[in-house]
């Protein structure tokens, strides 16, 4: 199921753009200062005379006995590789005024000896050998007699800092842009469809089509007992994503205890049913039982009952979501069309989907199941409605930064420190559920949104105020977070996680995935499937 976007998936590209404008920062600030010093201590009645290199034998000695390689000569107060640096990011500066001022001659001449300049480095640099006098005096001696017409030019310490100025603030908006075009390119290929996916479900709706035997068995499972059975193990799934669906179900009863004893049901859309019950039925899952129903068949959710359904068919809810507006300040994220896909909201209707359940756990579809999960139904909640890991520990999942505390009726019945935790795997006592009436907490909230001035986005934040005051803490090891967009998840933290969420825009089932730990979930996928791996070349 596409579900939440992710929300640290922006920080990592911010935080090294903004590393790449101090950087600049700090070398302009460097060129300035040389300037400021070469401007104060050069005598204008002789400008133009070459600037003195003196030759100190035993000064270049010692460095040659020292065998100095290219970093600690750059750190050498007396290396002649420290001089070359600092021209450069002189000459650099420069190059910038003299362009703003039309003196493209100049920029040039400036361009050449930097490459120059640059080169020797380089070679320094390979041979791992310091720079010699007789290598680097003519680079030294041309570069400062262009610095000295530049100068010469009225190129100041004060044109100098306010061009860097402008050129830092061009570099910020520049930042801001990419920033923003990286989230949206982001979300745009998690929300595309591999071509190796789209390739079974093409023959796997072909084969729901074609063999009645199929339909036949279905119309069979529709009325096991085992789904009603409370002495069982139940756990549902929404979703439209075959192979994400199945990895789910795969490691779940491979950890198993009593795999048998295990009941799966999964909602989907119509447009996957088919390809759902083509694939289900034709795979074995060690005795377990696998339910899928059509979301369409659902007429009790419509728009007279829930104020979610009715909101999402409103014409200028679906404007908002799938033309934008003219409000620049608005994040793209925030008009997402996932949000307004149904199968995502069913999570507030669980209790009417299966009315005759007392227990369930919900898995998201980007979930990998490490553990046994059959405890989950005899643990405590202590008269609450869900059990749940708290995200607490990141500031940016507190219920401040979900919701306007701006707003009375949020700020008076809310604790904006409280915490916020993780929907993708959560037990839900529908016992308790029912006697709270969480749903119909649900739609009060949602009705007070509708302008969506309390929440911009999803469904964690009206499922926060539903459950606001009836969710139990689990234990961090029940459900680890962040494989979707965090490269540096601890891996002992992953190795006692009995589930791993694979929550942000990079899913372990596209190409912009996290290599390190595509193998967690690649493990549980049947690729022995004769159509799996007639599309796996696609």
């Amino acid at each position: 199921m596409r579900r939440r976007a992710a929300d640290y998936r922006r920080r990592p590209v911010r935080r090294r753009l903004s590393w790449l404008i101090w950087s600049l920062l700090d070398i302009f600030s460097i060129a300035g200062f040389v300037l400021f010093v070469v401007h104060h201590h050069h005598d204008h009645q002789d400008h133009v005379e070459q600037p003195i290199l003196e030759r100190e034998p035993r000064n270049e000695q010692v460095v040659h006995e020292q065998r100095m390689n290219l970093t600690q000569e750059m750190l050498s107060v007396n290396s002649y590789a420290r001089q070359l640096a600092e021209q450069t990011t002189l000459a650099k500066a420069y190059i910038i005024i003299a362009k703003e001022h039309n003196n493209l001659h100049l920029a040039w001449k400036l361009s050449t000896k930097i490459r120059s300049c640059q080169l020797l480095l380089s070679k320094a640099a390979m041979r791992d050998e310091p720079i010699s006098l007789d290598e680097a005096e003519p680079i030294i001696r041309s570069l400062s007699s262009l610095i000295l017409k530049a100068q010469d030019a009225h190129y100041d310490i004060a044109t100098t800092m306010m061009t860097m100025k402008s050129h830092i603030q061009a570099l910020e908006e520049r930042a801001n842009a990419a920033s923003v075009q990286s989230m949206m390119f982001g979300q745009l290929t998690a929300e595309s469809l591999p071509k190796n996916l789209h390739c079974l479900e093409i023959k796997l709706m072909a084969d729901w089509l074609t063999k009645k035997s199929l339909q036949d068995f279905a119309d069979e499972r529709r009325i096991s007992p085992r789904l009603v059975d409370n002495n069982l193990y139940h756990f549902c799934i929404f979703s439209d994503n075959l192979l994400a669906v199945s990895v789910v179900i795969n490691s779940t009863v491979a950890n198993a205890d009593h795999p048998k004893q295990l009941v799966f049901h999964i909602v989907t859309d119509s447009i996957h049913y088919g390809v759902m019950l083509a694939w289900f039925l034709n795979n074995d899952f060690k005795g377990s039982t696998v339910e899928v129903q059509n979301i369409d068949n659902f007429t009790w959710l419509n728009s007279s009952y829930s104020p979610a359904v009715k909101q999402l068919m409103e014409t200028d809810s679906r404007k908002y979501y799938f033309e934008g507006s003219q409000d620049t300040g608005v994040e793209p994220k925030f008009r997402n069309p996932k949000y307004i896909y149904l199968l995502n909201h069913l999570l507030f209707y669980i209790p009417e989907i299966y009315p005759q359940l007392e227990k369930i756990v919900f898995l998201d579809d980007d979930v990998v199941v490490q553990k046994d999960l059959t405890p989950l139904f005899s643990l405590d909640l202590h008269g609450n409605v869900n059990g749940a890991v708290e995200t607490c520990l990141e500031a940016f999942h507190r219920y401040y930064k979900y919701l306007n505390f701006s707003n009375p009726l949020i700020s008076s019945k809310f604790d904006p420190q409280a915490c916020g935790w993780a929907f993708g795997m959560s037990v839900f006592d529908l016992i308790a559920w029912r006697k709270a009436n969480v749903t119909a907490r649900y739609h009060y909230w949602i009705e007070q949104n509708a302008d969506r001035t309390i929440w911009k986005l999803g469904t964690l934040p009206p499922g926060l105020l539903a459950f606001y005051g009836r969710t139990e803490p689990l234990d961090r090891r029940w459900h680890v977070l962040g494989l979707g967009y965090d490269v540096n998840v601890d891996n002992h933290l992953i190795e006692s996680a009995a589930v791993i969420h694979f929550n942000g825009n990079m899913k372990p089932w596209l190409k912009l995935r996290i290599n390190r730990y595509r193998p967690l979930w690649e493990r549980y996928l049947n690729q022995t499937h004769p159509h799996l791996h007639d599309c796996a070349t696609h």
